[in-house]
């Protein structure tokens, strides 16, 4: 039988004005690379939507709710947050997941 293992899953996007989505990538970058370094971070990253060039979606896999918790608490990434809705048409949107994956 396979073995569920609970994990969550974070999507997100935001859409940059059209003269700071290069600050927008630089500073979206950084926030991954940083992440990835964090306990508990299983994958995280920053996709260029190819029909709408001056959206970002970002793809996050954590290991549990606590760390994706100790992930929002880092001061870089309140910073960043703050950084790219600066860059921003609009609040950057986030939806969280709670998985189970199974292992086979």
């Amino acid at each position: 039988m396979a073995e569920a293992l609970r994990k969550v899953m974070v999507t997100g996007s935001i859409q940059a004005r059209p003269e700071r989505i290069d600050e927008l990538l630089a500073l979206s970058l950084e926030h991954v690379r940083r992440s990835r370094t964090e306990p508990g971070c299983l994958a995280h990253s920053v996709h260029r939507d190819v029909e709408h060039p001056l959206r970002l979606v970002f793809v996050e896999e954590w290991a549990d709710r606590t760390a994706l918790l100790a992930h929002f608490a880092v001061p870089a990434s309140r910073a960043f947050i703050k950084a790219a809705a600066a860059c921003a048409t609009d609040a950057p949107a986030m939806a969280l997941y709670e998985v189970e994956a199974l292992k086979l």
